[in-house]
């Protein structure tokens, strides 16, 4: 739908924003959720975050994140970057939608994670976090679908910035949790949680935030406000031949992989809602 149907996703085709949104919101109320929009002004142009909740039943002021952005770049149609993420949000969510976790769950989509936005005041995702520390709102974890759908098992596949190539596989062929060194408790509970729930490949990540690749997605605006957070991810940058390519079209992903990495995440997600912190 996002990738093949409407296509690039971003403030300079405001149509397609409006288009996703509307799917987006159509999906989830399917799914039996209230959605509510986060509007905010980029310029002369209004743009919107939005969410869905599960009230936690035992600790509701304790509050679990699962968010993707929707936008890309200008001209791509973001098939791994990040449709593959907002596919796994949603389908985490529906998945869950029955459940009755402890914590509260929330599903965010965001807008503007791409540039020219990215890393700025009108990032979607630093709006949003902004306000969970407005509303003194206890995020006590953060996850990041971001691009998720790209898997190789050839040699020498896999790169990365200096130095971790001594430290991780030379295939591209896993599913990787990455955070920051405040984040290094959650990396451990999420990588532990999801090798304990799938049979896939899956390394943790966890660097300072200068080093390139590390902050990339919308965890890092969460990092921003004091949050602990992480990003799921195929390492698109260092892995994805298509990666913000006009290339980047559905028939480059592999959804079997992708369907086991999403099944494992909806394990995590509901240990991180339920289990002690």
């Amino acid at each position: 739908m996002l990738a093949s149907l409407i296509g690039q996703r971003n403030i300079y085709t405001p149509g397609s924003l409006e288009s996703t949104i509307a799917y987006l919101s159509r999906t989830w109320r399917d799914q039996g959720y209230e959605v509510r929009e986060q509007p905010y002004e980029i310029g002369q142009m209004m743009v919107r975050n939005l969410e869905v909740e599960i009230r936690g039943a035992t600790r509701p002021g304790e509050i679990v994140i699962v968010g993707a952005h929707y936008d890309t770049p200008l001209g791509i149609p973001g098939a791994n970057d990040n449709a593959s993420g907002v596919a796994a949000m949603l389908e985490i969510s529906r998945l869950l939608r029955q459940s009755t976790p402890a914590r509260t769950l929330q599903f965010v989509a965001f807008v503007n994670e791409e540039p020219p936005f990215f890393q700025t005041q009108a990032m979607g995702s630093l709006v949003y976090a902004g306000r969970c520390t407005q509303r003194n709102e206890n995020v006590l974890a953060m996850i990041a679908m971001e691009t998720i759908g790209f898997y190789t098992d050839a040699p020498n596949s896999q790169q990365y910035p200096p130095p971790l190539a001594m430290l991780y596989p030379s295939s591209g062929n896993f599913i990787a949790c990455v955070g920051n060194l405040a984040s290094l408790r959650l990396v451990q509970r999420c990588v532990g949680s999801f090798r304990a729930h799938a049979q896939f490949p899956s390394e943790a990540g966890v660097a300072p935030e200068c080093i390139p690749g590390v902050g990339w997605s919308d965890h890092w605006s969460f990092w921003q406000q004091g949050y602990p957070a992480i990003m799921v991810t195929d390492t698109t940058p260092f892995r994805y031949p298509h990666y913000h390519q006009p290339t980047d079209t559905p028939d480059k992903l592999d959804y079997d992989r992708t369907a086991r990495v999403v099944a494992g995440s909806s394990c995590v997600v509901s240990d991180l809602t339920n289990q002690a912190a």
